[in-house]
């Protein structure tokens, strides 16, 4: 059931122009100018899996939304299902991550709706199977650009407005970036940065009143899994969470204003569970474990 939405998520912002009598004697008042500023939610990644379901526990919760993704046509189907249900239809910025500009590009589309945002969801993320030697450097360096760049870009660049509104921030990470990951080895590195910046962010943002949350999900039944070229099989009996749990785990988690969450009880445990073996164990188990995949 979907959660009663904040107070502070349907309260226009208000900035107010005043200025008094132009001198003494003058009764002349200049005219008080309100600006108002509709109050969004970024969802970066939103074409697919664990971002579509982002965008519909989001809506569902009274937000208005924002959605960027490479692929405007499944954008536009999804802010035409969730406008059907009764919520203001969601701004679509197509746009490509991994593009440098891309940052730029999203602040001016928002600009040019006159909106600001309340919370940002850095969700977009990928990854390629494979020895890191053997695969394309740029398709390596391109992970980089989008799990890494563009989100330390996003989380910067809007960091004004999230603190302005009270806000939240919700980075997609993954357990991954608690392990060493030979064979994938630049994603799992990449979300190793996504929970360490977070964290960081989170120190220095509670204080302004913003809301910082890392989600570490561990495998889900995506498109991730066909992009990155990781055999199937191997791991269905851990596909035990879906990708609309974890986002309704993720959504009540930074509603609450939790540092991490980590859907489904057996991932909630490999962090504790890390802290007994050896790192050189882990690195070897890790390698093994990802062969199998293959």
């Amino acid at each position: 059931m979907p959660l009663a939405p904040l107070a502070c998520r349907t309260r226009p912002m208000l900035s107010f122009s005043h200025c008094g009598p132009k001198n003494g004697n003058s009764r002349d008042l200049d005219q008080e100018t309100a600006i108002v500023a509709e109050r969004v939610t970024l969802i970066t990644g939103a074409s697919a899996g664990i971002g579509t379901e982002l965008a519909r526990v989001f809506a569902a919760n009274g937000h208005r939304l924002a959605l960027t993704a490479r692929r405007a046509d499944r954008l536009e189907a999804l802010a035409n299902e969730l406008a059907a249900k009764g919520g203001k239809k969601p701004i679509v910025i197509a746009c490509d991550l991994q593009e440098a500009d891309a940052g730029e590009k999203i602040a001016a589309a928002l600009t040019a709706e006159g909106v600001e945002l309340d919370n940002l969801v850095n969700n977009a993320g990928f990854g390629v199977f494979g020895d890191a030697i053997e695969r394309d450097r740029g398709e390596q360096v391109g992970i980089v650009d989008v799990n890494v760049r563009a989100l330390t870009d996003l989380s910067l660049r809007f960091a004004d407005q999230l603190i302005r509104n009270k806000g939240g921030l919700l980075n997609v990470g993954s357990v991954a970036g608690f392990l060493p990951g030979p064979g994938m080895a630049v994603y799992y590195a990449s979300k190793a940065y996504v929970i360490s910046f977070t964290e960081a962010l989170r120190a220095e943002l509670a204080p302004r009143g913003v809301r910082v949350t890392v989600l570490c999900p561990g495998p889900v039944p995506t498109e991730f899994q066909a992009r990155a070229r990781v055999g199937s099989g191997h791991d269905t009996a851990m596909l035990n969470v879906s990708a609309a749990e974890v986002a309704q785990q993720a959504y009540r988690g930074l509603m609450a204003n939790k540092r991490a969450v980590l859907p489904g009880l057996g991932i909630k445990i490999v962090p504790f569970a890390l802290r007994f073996f050896p790192r050189g164990f882990i690195l070897s188990a890790t390698s093994r474990f990802q062969r199998q995949r293959h």
